[in-house]
């Protein structure tokens, strides 16, 4: 059968067992003892198959066409992500990526109403699911780990605290322009941190709601407010920008407009911080089924495509750093706390639903611990003088607003 031969052309390192929906079994892979046990309870359909491997092997799993019947589910995607090449390379995933390149201008084709249609697929699912898995603050992109011991609210406190260092908040009453912001978390700690003037845009109507009801509920609406617009309709300038895990959803197509945008709305003096997803080896479209059923519309860059726009558009790329491993660790903690509130988010959906995003978040962990994804935090100014003359200021604001135990813990 179909499916049992593209495993075997896939599984070439590490060895899988298979075992067909008649009890034979096979032992796929270079020999060793088997990872895990993959056992079919029906057969997938095998012109899904040859129309695209990888949204088909994705598909059968989230049918209930198979299961891991030894072993953790984690363990078979861990080993499918090492082999993930081989499957990359097969004569039918070749031919369905030809048709998807040729079809992704038109995917990236992105006005305000498209862009919002894309965001709601994804962030405007039931409010109650991001509670189930993200920290108290809902801060839905890569913490920052400074252990490995790291629990998610420490990290993505951590993460905040990262950002706003490297925003360079040096005088009072900065106006803060924060694109894509979510459900407010990191506009929210900007102003409790500082004396500043902040907007945030977001094109998710949940999001919004729940930013501007936090907003009230910490007294902070004279300084603070949520807006459901689209950043190019926003009006500058700010001293600061921020975004972060906004920008994979503008595609490759719309960079130049992105920071023609961005470098209008920055004071000539300001300071641009963009935390984004990315990739470290060749440049590539994103996993079809990521792009078919968790995010439609996003893709993510290599540093080769994204600095020589940034040149083009008059920026200064002051600091970049790659936060190679903590997205891992991040969904790693995120999948932790789904699993265990599996039953609370099969009663918000379905089965089915639960299997696609175990599918979304343990593939997301694998594709940053083997398959060359990254995230890029990159630092531009318009003026060459906006920042001080080395990165001390950095770790010098993070030493200064680091929690009490923190502090504490090193000075001893």
């Amino acid at each position: 059968m179909l499916f049992r031969k593209l495993l075997e052309a896939t599984f070439q390192k590490g060895a899988l067992r298979l075992i067909e929906c008649d009890g034979t079994e096979h032992l796929l892979g270079d020999g060793s003892e088997p990872v895990c046990t993959l056992k079919l309870n029906s057969p997938p359909s095998s012109a899904k198959m040859f129309a695209n491997p990888v949204i088909a092997l994705a598909e059968s799993y989230m049918d209930g066409e198979w299961d891991i019947a030894e072993g953790e589910f984690r363990d078979f995607m861990d080993l499918a992500a090492r082999n993930f090449e081989h499957l990359e390379r097969h004569p039918l995933t070749q031919a369905a990526n030809t048709v998807l390149r040729q079809g992704r201008k038109l995917k990236q084709y992105n006005p305000v109403g498209k862009a919002q249609a894309n965001v709601a697929h994804h962030y405007d699912l039931s409010s109650a699911l991001y509670d189930l898995f993200l920290d108290s603050d809902r801060q839905y992109s890569c913490a920052y780990f400074l252990s490995p011991e790291d629990d998610i609210e420490t990290a993505q406190e951590q993460k905040k605290r990262h950002i706003a260092a490297k925003l360079y908040l040096n005088k009072p009453g900065m106006k803060i322009l924060d694109i894509g912001s979510g459900w407010g978390g990191l506009g929210l700690s900007l102003a409790r941190a500082v004396d500043c003037d902040l907007t945030g845009v977001t094109l998710s109507t949940e999001q919004h709601a729940l930013s501007t009801r936090r907003v009230e509920e910490a007294g902070l609406e004279e300084r603070v407010r949520f807006k459901l617009q689209d950043y190019r309709e926003v009006q500058g300038p700010f001293d600061r920008l921020v975004s972060v895990g906004m920008f994979e959803h503008v595609g490759k197509k719309n960079y130049p407009e992105f920071f023609a945008k961005t470098y209008d709305l920055l004071a000539e003096d300001g300071v641009f911080l963009l935390h984004t997803i990315g990739r470290i080896n060749e440049p590539g479209p994103i996993n079809a089924f990521i792009r078919k059923y968790i995010f439609p519309g996003a893709d993510v860059p290599t540093l080769s495509e994204l600095t020589p726009v940034i040149e083009e558009s008059g920026f200064y790329m002051t600091d970049i750093e790659i936060l190679r491993l903590h997205y891992a660790e991040t969904l790693r903690l995120w999948h932790e706390a789904f699993i265990a509130n599996r039953d609370k988010v099969k009663e918000l959906y379905d089965e089915r639903f639960c299997r696609m995003w175990e599918l979304y978040l343990v593939g997301c962990e694998m594709g940053f611990r083997h398959q060359g994804l990254t995230v890029f935090q990159v630092q531009m100014t318009k003026r060459q003088d906006a920042l001080p003359l080395t990165r001390d200021y950095i770790y010098e604001w993070e030493r200064e607003h680091a929690p009490a135990r923190c502090k504490q813990s090193a000075a001893e």
